[in-house]
């Protein structure tokens, strides 16, 4: 096996209609709960345009756990935050429990590319890691299929 870098891939679709509905529903309390200030303010414009691109960042939230493979408790939604440049693109950022699982897994860049077409929104997030990571995952897998009496 190779010693360089790892990658990692996550990738998650969102209907635009459960956003839209939770929305509703449940008004500021579900923004608060899953986006951060930032998000909330980049989505803006009539309530569909709004509500597709907040489904996007929530596809982008559940493909950055996919990345970041918890064990235990998942970080807290707003932990992940889809910083949206003033040139249009869009990254990840991480805090608190989100960065945390990064430093461990030895995530050096995450990149994300969101995307929605009618009453779908998808994201995939892609994260480079250190090559002591692979390293650490290799040692951790050999260790727990010997735990399980695989090999």
């Amino acid at each position: 096996m190779s010693a360089g870098p790892a990658i990692r891939v996550g990738a998650d679709i969102a209907t635009v209609g459960e956003v839209s509905e939770s929305i509703a529903r449940f008004g500021g309390r579900y923004l608060r709960r899953i986006y951060t200030e930032h998000e909330i303010a980049s989505c803006t414009g009539p309530p569909p345009a709004a509500a597709a691109s907040l489904a996007a960042r929530f596809a982008a939230k559940e493909a950055t756990i996919k990345v970041l493979r918890p064990v235990g408790h998942q970080p807290d939604w707003r932990s992940m935050e889809v910083r949206r440049d003033p040139g249009g693109w869009c990254s990840m950022s991480l805090s608190g429990h989100a960065a945390v699982l990064a430093d461990e897994a030895g995530i050096a860049e995450l990149a994300v590319s969101l995307t929605h077409e009618g009453g779908l929104a998808a994201a995939v997030v892609v994260a480079l890691c250190h090559e002591a990571s692979t390293a650490r995952e290799q040692e951790e897998g050999l260790s727990q299929t010997r735990a399980d009496g695989t090999r």
